[in-house]
């Protein structure tokens, strides 16, 4: 009998298009712990202290929220790609990789090396900082130093408003244009690979439904179970990394 990863691994081959959606079930083996985990950030502090209307409104919000993801970036910023991310080169390496769309905002996927191009960051990114007032862009390093030196919370140098990092909050509105993007990749693709995601957190878990809408197999790897095991075509409860990588090495 086939196993789950012989089967994931006949996928693979057979694939042309595939689409790689990934969470954050993808990046704890790189020690970036899940939010929603033991040792995670809401383990340490009130999710409700977060949300995008209290970051614009109130000053002490803010505080918190810039310690907590001080943080989270210093964690991601030390971060490496692990075996799983360096499979995911590898399906590009082969001419078989579409697009990764990505609910991590730590750029593992970009420090792989795969194209930046492919990757679309449904949830932003860790590594930029905006002005929400005026767009001014910053590098996240830069203010970092700032609040190495003893500052609570930035703000702009142009117009003094209220700066966040470039990621997606609880409340927030999430970035149409790679929304859009994510869909039309979900429409396109032959193969949907959905790595270590719980799939709950919406609009970004409809990508994969949409895949599977428009024709295509649908592969899950992930630790727990997921509201769409029932319809994919290969589940696999285990190691992201280790079982990616068995696939990806049992091509041939």
């Amino acid at each position: 009998m086939d196993t789950p990863v012989a089967t994931g691994a006949q996928l693979i081959r057979e694939a042309e298009r595939i689409l790689v959606f990934s969470g954050a079930g993808l990046s704890t083996e790189s020690g970036i712990p899940d939010f929603r985990s033991p040792g995670g950030v809401w383990s340490k502090y009130n999710p409700s202290d977060f949300y995008f209307d209290r970051i614009v409104s109130d000053e002490n919000a803010r505080v918190k929220y810039w310690q907590m993801s001080t943080e989270s970036y210093q964690t991601m910023r030390s971060a490496v790609p692990n075996r799983a991310h360096l499979a995911v080169k590898a399906l590009e390496d082969r001419g078989k990789l579409l697009a990764i769309v990505t609910q991590n905002i730590d750029r593992l996927h970009h420090k792989a090396g795969n194209n930046p191009e492919r990757i679309i960051e449904i949830h932003g990114t860790a590594f930029s900082v905006s002005c929400l007032s005026c767009g001014k862009t910053y590098d996240r390093d830069e203010i970092e130093e700032r609040i190495r030196f003893g500052v609570n919370v930035p703000y702009c140098d142009d117009c003094s408003g209220v700066l966040k990092p470039d990621t997606i909050s609880f409340g927030q509105a999430m970035p149409e244009e790679e929304m859009a993007q994510a869909i039309t990749y979900a429409r396109e693709c032959d193969l949907c690979m959905v790595l270590g995601s719980s799939l709950v957190v919406y609009p970004a878990a409809s990508v994969p439904t949409v895949a599977v809408d428009n024709g295509a197999r649908l592969m899950i790897i992930n630790r727990d179970e997921t509201p769409l095991d029932n319809i994919a075509d290969v589940v696999v409860h285990d190691s992201v990394s280790r079982v990616l990588s068995e696939m990806i090495e049992s091509r041939d």
